[in-house]
Protein backbone atom coordinates (compact mmCIF):
# COMPACT_ATOMS: atom_id res chain seq x y z
CA UNK A 1 0.00 0.00 0.00
CA UNK A 2 1.33 3.41 -0.71
CA UNK A 3 2.34 5.96 1.74
CA UNK A 4 0.75 9.13 2.41
CA UNK A 5 2.78 11.22 0.75
CA UNK A 6 2.16 10.08 -2.13
CA UNK A 7 -1.33 11.28 -1.57
CA UNK A 8 -0.60 14.41 -0.86
CA UNK A 9 1.04 14.63 -3.90
CA UNK A 10 -1.79 13.53 -5.63
CA UNK A 11 -4.25 15.90 -4.17
CA UNK A 12 -1.63 18.74 -3.29
CA UNK A 13 -0.61 20.15 0.07
CA UNK A 14 -3.47 22.94 -0.05
CA UNK A 15 -4.44 23.15 3.57
CA UNK A 16 -7.40 25.36 4.91
CA UNK A 17 -7.11 26.60 8.21
CA UNK A 18 -8.38 29.72 10.83
CA UNK A 19 -7.37 31.37 13.29
CA UNK A 20 -8.21 30.40 17.11
CA UNK A 21 -10.11 33.75 17.69
CA UNK A 22 -12.35 33.58 15.00
CA UNK A 23 -16.05 32.93 15.01
CA UNK A 24 -17.27 29.39 14.14
CA UNK A 25 -19.85 31.58 11.72
CA UNK A 26 -16.85 32.46 9.83
CA UNK A 27 -15.32 28.87 10.18
CA UNK A 28 -18.09 27.27 8.75
CA UNK A 29 -18.25 30.45 5.98
CA UNK A 30 -14.87 29.29 4.72
CA UNK A 31 -15.61 25.48 5.24
CA UNK A 32 -18.27 26.59 2.24
CA UNK A 33 -16.34 28.67 0.31
CA UNK A 34 -13.33 26.58 -0.42
CA UNK A 35 -16.04 22.80 -0.20
CA UNK A 36 -13.96 21.28 2.67
CA UNK A 37 -15.21 19.48 5.74
CA UNK A 38 -12.77 20.70 8.16
CA UNK A 39 -10.08 23.66 9.02
CA UNK A 40 -6.81 23.62 11.23
CA UNK A 41 -6.91 25.80 13.47
CA UNK A 42 -4.00 28.16 14.53
CA UNK A 43 -3.25 30.39 17.07
CA UNK A 44 -0.27 33.06 15.85
CA UNK A 45 0.87 30.58 12.98
CA UNK A 46 0.70 27.18 15.12
CA UNK A 47 -1.28 24.42 15.24
CA UNK A 48 -3.84 24.06 18.39
CA UNK A 49 -6.88 22.66 16.85
CA UNK A 50 -9.53 21.05 13.94
CA UNK A 51 -12.49 22.25 13.40
CA UNK A 52 -14.94 20.09 11.61
CA UNK A 53 -18.53 19.79 10.06
CA UNK A 54 -19.68 17.76 12.84
CA UNK A 55 -18.13 19.64 15.65
CA UNK A 56 -20.26 22.68 14.34
CA UNK A 57 -23.37 20.10 14.68
CA UNK A 58 -22.38 18.62 17.68
CA UNK A 59 -21.41 22.01 19.89
CA UNK A 60 -23.06 24.69 18.17
CA UNK A 61 -26.63 23.28 16.91
CA UNK A 62 -27.47 20.54 19.64
CA UNK A 63 -26.20 22.51 22.46
CA UNK A 64 -28.28 25.58 21.25
CA UNK A 65 -25.15 28.17 20.49
CA UNK A 66 -25.03 30.44 17.98
CA UNK A 67 -22.07 30.61 15.11
CA UNK A 68 -21.89 34.07 15.41
CA UNK A 69 -21.14 34.11 19.34
CA UNK A 70 -18.92 31.30 19.74
CA UNK A 71 -15.54 31.13 18.79
CA UNK A 72 -13.68 28.50 17.04
CA UNK A 73 -11.37 27.93 20.40
CA UNK A 74 -14.87 27.17 22.41
CA UNK A 75 -15.30 24.32 20.32
CA UNK A 76 -12.63 22.86 18.20
CA UNK A 77 -10.64 19.56 19.21
CA UNK A 78 -7.37 19.53 20.63
CA UNK A 79 -4.82 18.23 21.01
CA UNK A 80 -4.45 17.32 17.13
CA UNK A 81 -3.48 14.27 15.88
CA UNK A 82 -0.67 14.12 13.07
CA UNK A 83 1.03 11.77 11.18
CA UNK A 84 3.87 12.15 9.32
CA UNK A 85 4.32 11.66 5.04
CA UNK A 86 6.19 8.23 5.61
CA UNK A 87 3.73 6.49 7.15
CA UNK A 88 1.54 3.84 4.63
CA UNK A 89 -2.50 4.65 4.23
CA UNK A 90 -3.53 1.40 6.31
CA UNK A 91 -1.78 2.80 9.40
CA UNK A 92 -3.23 6.02 8.60
CA UNK A 93 -6.94 4.54 8.17
CA UNK A 94 -6.49 2.72 11.26
CA UNK A 95 -5.64 5.32 13.21
CA UNK A 96 -8.52 7.73 11.85
CA UNK A 97 -10.64 4.43 12.69
CA UNK A 98 -9.28 3.53 16.15
CA UNK A 99 -9.52 7.70 17.13
CA UNK A 100 -12.93 8.41 15.72
CA UNK A 101 -11.54 11.17 13.09
CA UNK A 102 -12.18 12.15 9.38
CA UNK A 103 -8.98 14.15 9.06
CA UNK A 104 -4.86 14.44 9.90
CA UNK A 105 -2.63 16.65 9.46
CA UNK A 106 0.36 15.91 7.72
CA UNK A 107 3.39 16.87 9.70
CA UNK A 108 7.16 16.46 8.35
CA UNK A 109 9.91 17.40 11.10
CA UNK A 110 7.13 19.73 12.83
CA UNK A 111 6.49 21.14 9.37
CA UNK A 112 3.12 21.19 8.33
CA UNK A 113 3.07 19.42 4.74
CA UNK A 114 -0.38 18.63 4.23
CA UNK A 115 -4.25 17.67 5.13
CA UNK A 116 -5.28 13.89 4.51
CA UNK A 117 -9.23 13.11 4.91
CA UNK A 118 -10.17 9.58 4.90
CA UNK A 119 -12.54 10.21 1.57
CA UNK A 120 -8.58 10.80 0.17
CA UNK A 121 -7.54 7.41 1.47
CA UNK A 122 -10.73 5.54 0.53
CA UNK A 123 -9.52 6.96 -3.17
CA UNK A 124 -6.34 6.04 -3.08
CA UNK A 125 -7.06 2.26 -1.94
CA UNK A 126 -9.22 2.20 -4.47
CA UNK A 127 -7.18 2.97 -7.32
CA UNK A 128 -4.39 0.88 -6.12
CA UNK A 129 -7.08 -1.90 -6.17
CA UNK A 130 -8.21 -0.91 -9.68
CA UNK A 131 -4.83 -0.78 -10.72
CA UNK A 132 -3.88 -4.35 -9.23
CA UNK A 133 -7.29 -5.81 -10.91
CA UNK A 134 -6.31 -4.40 -14.33
CA UNK A 135 -2.60 -5.97 -14.12
CA UNK A 136 -3.96 -9.60 -13.07
CA UNK A 137 -6.99 -9.31 -16.01
CA UNK A 138 -4.30 -8.38 -18.38
CA UNK A 139 -2.33 -11.65 -17.13
CA UNK A 140 -4.60 -13.69 -17.40
CA UNK A 141 -6.03 -12.45 -20.48
CA UNK A 142 -2.69 -13.12 -22.38
CA UNK A 143 -2.24 -9.12 -22.92
CA UNK A 144 1.43 -9.31 -21.48
CA UNK A 145 3.08 -12.43 -21.85
CA UNK A 146 4.63 -13.92 -18.20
Amino acid sequence: MGRIGDVIKEKGATVHSIESSATVFDAIKRMVDVGVGALLVTDEGKICGMITERDYLRRIAVEGRTSRGTLVREIMNSPVICIESSADVAECMALMTHKRIRHLPVVDQERLVGLVSIGDLVRAVSKEATFHAQVLTDYITGKYPA
